[in-house]
């Protein structure tokens, strides 16, 4: 059985693009604000997200969304993350009542479609896999 995972988190301390880097997954990064969507087994997406709770990396981590899911919607990411520095600020107030990243006060749903936007625009950097 696939499931997918959103969560969102408060970065414990300033780091560097090598450490960002070395975290999987699709990944949003921006304004000391982690959003991550994790597909794949549920084990697997348990297991992952209990070690992401317990890395120091993280605080505040919040679950936004956990669900059983038919078919993987990032499947083809092994690694990815977006610079917000470089998405118009338009797109972001599409989704928020803001022009920033605030997952905590938007509903789920709508960090989703934003996440399926920024992929679908090519506002992805990395490496797909």
């Amino acid at each position: 059985m696939l499931v997918r995972c959103l969560y969102a988190s408060r970065v414990a301390a300033p780091l560097d693009p090598a450490r960002v880097d070395a975290i999987v997954g699709l990944l949003c990064h921006a304004d000391g604000i982690f959003i991550q969507v994790l597909e794949g087994g549920r084990d697997a997406v348990s297991d992952l997200l209990t070690t992401i709770v317990r890395d120091e990396r993280h605080q505040g981590v919040r679950l936004l969304a956990f669900a059983e899911i038919p078919e993987r919607r990032f499947g083809h990411w092994t690694m990815g993350r977006v610079d917000f520095a470089r998405v118009n600020a338009s797109l972001l107030l599409k989704y928020s009542v803001r022009p920033g990243l605030d997952p905590f006060t938007s509903p789920a749903a709508a960090t989703l479609a934003l996440l399926d936007e920024l992929v679908a625009t090519g506002s992805i950097i990395g490496r797909a896999g």
